[in-house]
């Protein structure tokens, strides 16, 4: 019960920042109808519940699943087989992803059908079932984090040069959406069930993290090369009108249930059938332990669909008629001052940050807290929506303005930091961009692209997760190499005692 109300603690310190924003922009310069502020509000009410109850769940259910089949792998001695298994599990991972499915709904819409939504969760997961199988790979045969990073995003530079803006930007955004409430505690479970394996300690604890990063170059060049395949260059669209007219509540969610549960159903089916396999075949665990898991499962979808329901129900049409309102004032100063405290605060809310904050502080110890991360991803997400903003506002600013210069910055820094930092960062840059911003966040900034002249709605309005998913990687990076500062600094000392006393001691 203890553990519940800190995770109920930890979400209300996470989501009540977002709420107060909207309320604040309600009662100021961004009124909303009643309908609208009413689902809103049972959103952020279910999104809480949903959340504290996800995460439970995740604790009890995903991640020992995750654990037990990354020990099992590590014994393998067929590479055949461990390919085999990472190649299947990866696809159906990533296809059952909601965010992706989110993602790709929103993509399919906005390009009236040019590219599909099922077009590109099946490549998107093609290509997370490949990169996550050479990272479960190069943890089995301790390849440097670095020359991973080094070649995947070698490679997607080269496959950019020849690809329009508009696949970049959903290439990029389908790499953040695609690692989300599902996929990030089971990927980094599965790398820590591995990682446990190794005997050396420190290599272990530094191939914990980088999984989920390595994965989620897989889904930028499944899109690059569908898009360099079929041929597709210029995408265009209009905004799928997102508005509350009724005040019926329930009508608005009770229509949203069934195909949320479904979807949520979808998402823990592969893993729950994965799980069974191997309890089967190689697990043999106890009934208790069985039901155990099979309890922290059944509260993981219950968290899903509540936390969804709250989302699709409340959040998606408020984030783009803010982002409407604040466009169409003759001053672009609140609509970047709100663009930086939403960044700030809906990172906050993702479920998959809170795995990844807890992993971290667990697996060091203690000696990184989680509270420092947070910070460090709160201010990196801030900036990155503030600069999606400000790129809608300023025709000439492209996203390759962006994108080139940070990717490139983040491959060179992971040469200079500690391993740990590094799978690190990669990772958070997949958890930052979850359902919030392929959500909340993502409407709110193509409810700008809709009302800036200047803008074009596909380049413009997508793009934006791209920028989420690189700037906590630098952020991680940077807060590595503060660290590493930090333990020099406290060795300096100890060395010249050790000298002294051995000095003594001649």
């Amino acid at each position: 019960m203890d553990v519940l109300k800190d995770k109920l603690k930890e979400v209300l310190s996470s989501v009540l920042p977002i709420t107060f924003i909207v309320l604040i922009l309600h009662f100021t310069i961004s009124p909303l109808s009643l309908p609208m502020l009413y689902a809103f509000l049972l959103g952020s009410a279910m999104v809480i519940i949903g959340l504290t109850v996800f995460l439970f769940g995740i604790e009890q259910g995903l991640e020992p699943i995750g654990h037990g089949i990354g020990n099992t792998l590590s014994y393998s001695k067929s590479y055949a087989a461990i390919i085999t298994i990472c190649l299947v599990l990866g696809f159906f991972i990533s296809y059952a992803e909601p965010d992706l499915h989110i993602l790709a709904g929103q993509v399919d819409s906005v390009t009236a059908g040019q590219f599909g939504r099922i077009l590109m969760v099946v490549v998107v997961s093609i290509g997370i079932g490949v990169m996550m199988t050479l990272g479960l790979l190069r943890i089995l045969k301790g390849i440097r984090l670095k020359y991973v990073f080094t070649a995947a995003y070698g490679l997607i530079l080269i496959l950019s040069l020849f690809s329009s803006f508009d696949f970049i930007a959903i290439a990029f955004d389908a790499s953040g959406a695609t690692t989300g409430a599902v996929t990030v505690p089971f990927m980094l479970a599965l790398a820590g069930g591995i990682s446990a394996m190794k005997s050396d300690s420190k290599s272990s604890e530094a191939d914990s993290f980088g999984l989920v990063g390595i994965a989620s170059t897989g889904a930028i060049l499944g899109v690059l090369v569908t898009g360099l395949i079929f041929g597709l260059d210029k995408l265009s669209g209009t905004l799928p009108e997102h508005t509350i007219t009724s005040a019926n509540l329930w009508e608005l969610y009770g229509s949203r249930f069934l195909p949320i549960a479904r979807d949520a159903l979808v998402s823990l089916l592969p893993i729950i059938i994965v799980y069974i396999l191997f309890q089967v075949f190689a697990f043999k665990q106890r009934i208790s332990r069985v039901l155990d898991i099979a309890r922290g499962l059944l509260l993981t979808f219950l968290g899903l669909v509540i936390f969804f329901l709250g989302v699709n129900g409340g959040f998606m049409a408020i984030g783009t008629q803010i982002g409407i309102q604040l466009a169409s004032m003759n001053s672009p100063g609140p609509l970047l001052l709100v663009a930086l405290l939403l960044g700030l605060t809906t990172v906050l809310a993702e479920p998959a940050v809170h795995v990844l904050t807890n992993q971290v502080e667990d697996v060091t110890g203690g000696s990184v807290n989680r509270t420092l991360v947070l910070g460090f991803l709160s201010v990196a997400v801030g900036l990155s929506i503030f600069m999606s903003a400000l790129r809608i506002l300023l025709p000439g600013l492209q996203l390759w303005v962006y994108l080139l210069p940070g990717f490139g910055i983040s491959v060179i820094l992971s040469y200079f930091v500690p391993e740990l930092f590094v799978g690190m960062a990669f990772d958070a840059g997949g958890v930052a961009s979850g359902p919030m911003t392929a959500t909340f966040s993502l409407a709110f900034v193509q409810g700008i692209a809709s009302q800036v002249p200047s803008a074009d709605l596909v380049a413009d309005g997508f793009g934006m997760i791209a920028i989420v998913a690189m700037m906590p990687i630098i952020a991680l990076e940077l807060l590595g190499a503060l660290y590493q500062i930090k333990m020099r600094k406290a060795s300096k000392p100890e060395l010249a005692k050790k000298a002294k006393t051995g000095g003594n001691h001649e």
